[in-house]
């Protein structure tokens, strides 16, 4: 476990409610909040996830800042307040996109004394808000480091920190390839659960699903603010994968309206093959 640290978590939702409780579970850092929700701020405090309300002398002070808020928050967060940060803060993040997130951080930090590790927690929840948060969902789960040209030392912080809080394994990458990469593993499935609940059958699934459906359909129920704009931010990579997706639907299709059984085993057997070999 590192030094005791001040730490200002901006934004309690699922993601930094979450981590205010796993750093006062399993750390001595001291943990303040901001959240334009004052309900959001006094149940934090209440349940002990944070030790109050971070104002401006706490941001001074601050050794580590979480910004677990929407990429343009985090942008409009650090624009306002990014030069009043002590020399050496290590200001971090939530997001589910990179590329555009660190193109604008890069421009931001000139003017400041901190530095800026991007981060990308690999858990969540169907539910948003504090209400929903769950230090548990860590446990294990991967946690995403792009440096962005950090020193190693910062680096390091966000590291010790994420595994002080539960998290598996540390998996370093670029901001342009972890956005191709979630457009894939995140976003796509996300469209897709949205695209199949949109079929008037849902209406009648009662009585006839199991597994199958609500496996499809479980992120479907989703926060339409925050992943219309993770959508947008990423839209090249997303838009390349769900072109890919669109292709293998319609050779699925085509095999089938064919009514010929053997391209569509091929099919099934090169799609059960790929699970098989990558997990």
């Amino acid at each position: 476990m590192s030094a005791p640290k001040q730490i200002v978590i901006v934004g309690l939702g699922l993601i930094g409610g979450s981590i205010a409780k796993a750093l006062k579970q399993h750390t001595g850092h001291k943990v303040y909040g901001i959240d334009q929700d004052e309900g959001a701020l006094l149940d934090a405090c209440s349940c002990g996830a944070i030790d109050g309300k971070a104002g401006p002398q706490e941001l001074r002070e601050a050794d580590v800042v979480y910004l677990c808020v929407y990429p343009q928050g985090a942008l409009a967060f650090m624009e306002e307040h990014g030069v009043g940060l002590k020399e050496g803060c290590i200001v971090t993040d939530t997001c589910g996109v990179k590329a555009h997130l660190c193109t604008g951080m890069e421009r931001l930090a000139a003017a400041g004394r901190y530095v800026f590790v991007a981060g990308h927690p690999m858990a969540g929840k169907e539910h948003s808000g504090f209400a929903a948060s769950d230090p548990s969902i860590f446990v294990g789960a991967s946690y995403i480091i792009a440096p962005c040209g950090a020193p190693g030392w910062a680096v390091e912080v966000v590291e010790g920190l994420a595994l002080d809080m539960g998290f598996g394994q540390i998996v370093y990458t670029t901001p342009q390839r972890h956005d191709k990469i979630i457009a894939f593993t995140s976003q796509v499935p996300h469209v897709l659960a949205c695209a199949y609940v949109l079929s008037p059958r849902c209406q009648e699934h009662k009585g006839f699903s199991a597994g199958s459906y609500r496996d499809v359909s479980r992120v479907a129920d989703i926060n339409d603010g925050l992943w219309a704009r993770l959508f947008l931010d990423n839209r090249e990579a997303l838009t390349q994968e769900l072109d890919q997706l669109i292709g293998d639907l319609g050779r699925f299709r085509e095999a089938i309206a064919a009514g010929e059984e053997e391209p569509l085993r091929a099919l099934l057997r090169q799609a059960g093959d790929a699970k098989r070999e990558n997990g």
